[in-house]
């Protein structure tokens, strides 16, 4: 008992910011579940729906570092309440334009796309601020814990979609999953707003980071650790999209009923969370990060080799079990939830000054939304010329190893980063 009764705990303030981080992700996951019935009701194509699906990374990938200087401009609380405003406004715009009035047909195609781009920068403004709430407003012995439950903001937001989605769809239709998601970003900000202390003035004694936007920009882009932090992050997140985002082709192709994809694919978002907490943990008890990366690498790696590799051809071709196949690709998923876990941490420590955190953390965003963009057309692409996905194992492979061998890089540096 006493172990537990002397470990600080999270403040509600700080889960209010985890609030805002899961609603925003809820955003970003909610258009996969509602495809075929924008098909169905607005006939829109494959194309529409793909550029639907990448209009949000393509916010992330153009405008993270961006947005990561905005919010440290304007305020940390300032700009999440700001993005939890605008994921509100154009979820509710989203849904009226399915309505009718947008002018119905291809007018509310044109305002879905228009609204999801938008929707890309509301959801930058609400989750750049997020790790450096969490450090402002966590007691120091909670900290890195309060940071591994924020690694796990994306996969719970997107594997509630996920389940939650297809059911809420097929009771009300895509409008009403619109605007209940609109409505938990309201709830968010309203949380949020109430739970959070307003943004304080920095002193201008900060630091040399302190400064405007093209003295902050400097210091972060001359700084070796951010870069290497964003290219960890950009190897993991990529290939984890990668994975996940073709589970339900894999099982389609296998033939596995949707409402069992649908349920199996959550679950293995799912197991992302369990390994972020796990992470979060670790660090809490003084584990070395670079040891966790190198750990969480080791384990997509094996995971991801035993989950899709096979001996032989065409028909001849045989691998492990599905069922351990599955459970290989939970692993993945798991091992891999302690990779952000600590790279929030790190970029928190390892940012120029504090004023750079959020500046730092678009950074990151920046180069995990190009893997996420780029990763799936190229897996996508090898399963097309290999005809299947038996040789995925090799794309997730060479992610891992450039990620152990970053991570190797960053235990040098870091202690000196954190002296400084």
């Amino acid at each position: 008992m006493g172990g537990w009764a002397g470990r600080p705990r999270i403040p509600a303030a700080a889960l209010a910011v985890l609030l805002g981080g899961v609603s925003g992700s809820l955003h970003l996951g909610k258009l996969p579940p509602a495809v075929p019935a924008l098909q169905a009701s607005l006939g829109i194509d494959l194309v529409e729906a793909g550029f639907l699906l990448s209009l949000v990374q393509v916010a992330s990938m153009t405008l993270g570092l961006v947005v990561g200087l905005a919010a440290d401009t304007i305020g940390l609380r300032r700009s999440m309440l700001t993005g939890l405003i605008v994921l509100t406004v154009a979820s509710l715009l989203g849904g009226a334009a399915g309505t009718g009035l947008g002018g119905g047909g291809a007018h509310a195609v044109h305002w879905l796309l228009v609204l999801r781009a938008v929707e890309g920068i509301g959801f930058l403004l609400a989750v750049m601020p997020g790790p450096g709430l969490i450090r402002a407003l966590t007691p120091p012995g909670a900290d890195k814990a309060a940071l591994g439950l924020w690694g796990a903001y994306m996969p719970l937001g997107v594997a509630l979609a996920l389940l939650l989605g297809p059911a809420l769809i097929g009771w009300g239709g895509w409008v009403d999953w619109w605007w209940a998601l609109s409505t938990v970003s309201a709830g968010a900000a309203l949380w949020l707003w109430i739970a959070v202390p307003a943004d304080r003035l920095r002193p201008s004694t900060a630091g040399p980071a302190s400064g405007g936007w093209a003295s902050r920009l400097r210091a972060t882009a001359g700084a070796r650790a951010p870069w290497l932090v964003a290219l960890t992050f950009a190897v993991y997140s990529s290939q984890w999209i990668a994975v996940i985002g073709f589970l339900p082709a894999i099982y389609a192709g296998a033939g596995v009923p949707a409402a069992w994809s649908a349920v199996l694919t959550a679950l293995a978002a799912a197991a992302n969370i369990v390994g972020n907490v796990a992470g979060g943990r670790w660090l809490q008890r003084g584990v070395a990060p670079e040891r966790l990366l190198q750990l969480g690498f080791l384990t997509m790696a094996l995971s991801g080799v035993a989950a899709f590799a096979q001996m032989g051809q065409g028909a001849e071709a045989a691998g492990l079990p599905p069922t351990v196949r599955y459970i290989a690709v939970c692993a993945f998923s798991l091992g891999g939830g302690m990779v952000p876990a600590t790279l929030f941490m790190l970029g928190v420590r390892l940012a120029p000054g504090p004023s750079t955190v959020s500046t730092t953390i678009g950074l990151m965003q920046q180069a995990s939304s190009l893997g996420q963009f780029l990763a799936p057309l190229a897996v996508a692409w090898l399963a097309h010329r290999v005809g299947g996905w038996q040789w995925t194992w090799t794309a997730t492979l060479a992610c891992s190893l450039v990620g152990m061998a970053v991570a190797r890089r960053l235990g040098r540096i870091r202690p000196a980063a954190e002296m400084a």
